[in-house]
């Protein structure tokens, strides 16, 4: 069984199952159906990345969410 690894998420340290994809992230925070924008290490990360793309140890993650209102 591996490690888990570190990764900061919105500035709180998680610790997150090795192999985690940002797809994933997103389901375990419970926001799959959210809009959002993800950001890895400050790089905008595509919609259509996120399944693939598989998070590692210390990266920085910000999600940020979109609100309407008025």
């Amino acid at each position: 069984m591996s490690s888990p690894i570190q990764c900061t998420v919105n500035g709180e340290a998680r610790e997150l199952p090795q192999g985690t994809t940002i797809e994933q992230l997103l389901a375990l925070l419970e926001m799959s159906d959210a809009v959002c924008a993800v950001e890895v290490d400050k790089k905008l990360v595509p919609n259509r990345e996120r399944s693939d793309r598989v998070l590692v140890d210390g990266q920085r993650v910000e999600i940020v969410t979109l609100i309407g209102g008025g």
